[in-house]
């Protein structure tokens, strides 16, 4: 491939490695393209996505020649179905990421700016999932 692409530049990089970089200091990450086979890739972006505050705060792309898709990166949530504790900030920055790719960018910029604003204020908290019993019974009401 780097046959068809002089210009771009080549290096591999083990993935434990990455990560380890990326968590101590992930500055010289912040131009580059990373490819990697799907399994390194959700490992390394489930990662990336617990240094920013989990996967409910966690937009994606997946852009191609014909199309794009844009979704929220974790998924449907089925363990907090119905119970009002769902966080919509991820699908709200995929649909900022959405209206960039469109070229709406003055949209993108408001909703931006409304999300941005919120989380400012300090009264919103994020949900993570109980792990143990415990933690289970501090969230049933009593």
């Amino acid at each position: 491939m780097s046959k068809d692409f002089p210009n771009v530049e080549f290096d591999a990089e083990l993935l434990d490695n990455t990560c380890l970089k990326i968590v101590t200091d992930p500055t010289p990450y912040n131009d580059l393209v990373l490819v990697m086979p799907n399994l390194y890739g959700d490992i390394l972006s489930d990662m990336c996505a617990g240094l920013i505050g989990g996967l409910g705060l966690t937009p994606s792309g997946n852009i191609g020649d014909e199309c794009s898709i844009f979704e929220a990166v974790h998924g449907s949530a089925p363990d907090i179905a119905g119970k009002a504790l769902a966080n919509p900030t991820a699908l709200l920055l995929s649909s900022i990421m959405m209206l960039q790719h469109m070229g709406l960018n003055d949209h993108a910029a408001k909703i931006q700016k409304a999300i941005f604003d919120t989380l400012a204020e300090g009264k919103v908290r994020c949900y993570f999932p109980p792990t143990n019993a415990g933690q289970l019974a501090n969230l049933l009401p009593r």
